[in-house]
């Protein structure tokens, strides 16, 4: 884990480098200082002139000036190094992100991935920043205190031989203890950015049902229980100051009471003013780095956490990759489906799709009817690979689908999904995610095919309208029409509309349709439609209930054997007939 996370500093390893370097240099002058000031003391106690004091303490000023140049080069450069470490983390995860399959997504939950890349990442870079500042200064100035207090203080110094292991027992045994509420808050993370997620996403049902009350009641409970969880972690992370500051206060007392007495009883011989005051200085130091270290060791035990989640991230393994020696060309649109039968996870008990067995040729215009569940979307889903078939094979263009490379196939298979998106940007921005190089007279040309030329030119911008996130700023069907003519620009072999006419009037979805027919008569057309009038021109139309294939035939051979298929249309024009009625 340690290795996959230290690949992502790349560029940034001179400043990482560098930084412990300049905490050394600051550490050692640090040290050296007291030393310096405790022959002062004595000089001065033996009657130096003010010569020597004021050469001593230009000494002092000029070592205090390049220690604080040290430290601040190290603040620049772990500042440097810490952000582009993880500006690359986020780089690797989201990239690694790009390659995962529905699947993949489906088990961490997009809010989970979201706190991974924002809170995670957050942790890990301020340890990481911590541990090249922190994590080599403290050990330093704890080994170089020591060893100058040994040298200056003698027998007096083997207090720290006591003080030392007590402190560092005591730090473990409150990391251990915190650790396991610290792994509760981050789980609890992922809750709260998927309640959040969700409510802003369905905003204007939350709205319509007046339920604003209970999504606030229900976010404050999801804030709570990290408030208690981070509580417990703190509360139990708290004994860390206390500790602390009894072993600093022993110390100097400690310190002072013996050093004073030896002072007295000895007259100095075995140790002087100037040695007692840089034991005090010393033991300062080493009780300072060693807080400075239980604070390191707190927050790499946090991230200790983020990092393991993270990594998850990074060793998932897509679960649809191409083949090593892949297939670049689609010959023709004909879609095959062959003893096909598919369930979202291994662990799932019931099939979504059971031995569906579909042929559609080449620029065939094909409906799929079927009630809500009935395993529509996730068949054309298995069409491009966005899930792979758990038994069976899905041929198009006479190959099977996991034979083609992934960006060739999905270049080849233009899909519209129900749920319509469209990102913040102009119109023009929007259409050309189906063809980068689209000129204009393509985006209007495909615009008039999808009828959404005209409401567009309607515009004061016309297609440099700036779309809002979500597309919020356009209405939902004309929010269709522009997805539609998105995947127009793809020129695709097969186009799969998934019920993405369902926002827009039934005169418009017959324009839709008729241009298809016109103007695209060599694409394959996949049309998922609730709308009987959407598909009863198709060249065949498949009939679903219950993820399996109950019938396929034209619209006339469906009205005589299909009974799903007739009571659907019965439905329909009944209805159509009672309003006329009314």
């Amino acid at each position: 884990m340690l290795k996959r996370l230290a690949r992502c500093i790349g560029e940034y390893k001179r400043p990482a480098i560098l930084t412990p370097l300049l905490i050394m240099g600051e550490a050692i002058i640090e040290c050296l200082m007291p030393f310096i000031i405790s022959n002062l003391i004595n000089d001065i106690k033996g009657g130096c002139g003010l010569e020597d004091i004021v050469r001593r303490g230009l000494i002092l000023l000029l070592m205090a000036v390049i220690s604080l140049g040290f430290g601040w080069a190290a603040s620049f450069t772990a500042a440097r190094a810490s952000a582009g470490f993880a500006k690359n983390l986020r780089r690797s995860i989201f990239g690694k992100i790009q390659t995962f399959s529905f699947e993949n997504i489906d088990k961490f939950s997009s809010a989970s991935l979201v706190t991974r890349m924002t809170t995670d990442v957050g942790n890990v870079q301020m340890s990481f920043m911590m541990i090249i500042r922190g994590a080599i200064r403290s050990p330093m100035m704890l080994i170089f205190s020591v060893i100058m207090a040994f040298i200056m203080g003698g027998p007096l110094a083997m207090l720290f031989v006591i003080v030392i292991p007590i402190l560092v027992c005591g730090l473990l045994l409150i990391a251990k203890k915190a650790m396991p509420a610290f792994r509760a808050v981050f789980r609890k993370y992922d809750k709260l950015n998927e309640s959040i997620e969700e409510n802003v996403m369905a905003m204007r049902v939350v709205k319509g049902f007046v339920r604003e009350e209970h999504e606030k009641k229900k976010f404050a409970e999801a804030s709570d229980n990290i408030r208690r969880d981070f509580t417990k972690a703190e509360r139990i992370v708290a004994f860390n100051d206390p500790l602390m500051q009894f072993c600093v206060y022993f110390n100097m007392v400690f310190v002072m009471f013996v050093g004073a007495h030896l002072i007295v009883s000895s007259s100095g011989s075995t140790i002087d003013v100037g040695q007692l005051s840089a034991m005090l200085t010393y033991g300062m130091q080493v009780l300072m780095s060693l807080m400075m270290l239980s604070m390191i060791y707190v927050m790499i035990t946090i991230s200790a956490e983020s990092a393991r989640r993270i990594d998850e991230v990074l060793c998932e393994e897509p679960a649809i990759t191409a083949p090593a020696d892949p297939v670049l060309d689609i010959a023709d649109g004909s879609v095959e489906f062959d003893n096909v039968s598919f369930k979202y996870s291994a662990e799932a008990e019931k099939f979504a799709l059971s031995d569906v067995n579909v042929k559609i040729n080449s620029g065939e215009t094909v409906g799929i009817i079927g009630g809500t569940g009935s395993g529509k979307s996730t068949l054309i889903q298995l069409i491009s690979r966005l899930y792979d078939t758990t038994e069976g094979t899905v041929r198009v263009g006479g190959v099977d689908v996991k034979e083609y490379d992934l960006q060739a196939l999905r270049d080849g298979v233009a899909v519209v999904l129900q749920k319509n998106l469209l990102f913040s940007g102009t119109i023009k921005d929007n259409l050309r995610w189906g063809n980068k190089d689209a000129s204009d007279e393509e985006m209007i040309a495909a615009c008039k095919l999808a009828q959404a030329h005209d409401f567009v030119s309607s515009f004061p911008d016309g297609y440099d309208t700036m779309i809002e996130q979500g597309g919020t700023n356009v209405s939902g069907g004309q929010k269709q029409r522009l997805c539609i003519a998105r995947a127009l620009l793809k020129k695709p072999k097969i186009l799969i509309l998934d019920d993405s006419t369902s926002a827009v009037d039934t005169k418009t979805d017959a324009l839709i349709r008729r241009g298809f027919a016109e103007y695209i008569p060599t694409t394959t057309k996949i049309i998922i439609a609730q709308r009987i009038s959407s598909v009863e021109n198709a060249d065949k139309i498949i009939v679903m209930d219950n993820g399996a294939v109950t019938a396929v035939g034209t619209h006339t051979e469906l009205l005589e054997k299909s009974d799903i298929y007739r009571e659907v249309y019965e439905q329909q024009t009944r209805g159509g007939k009672d309003n006329e009625e009314e």
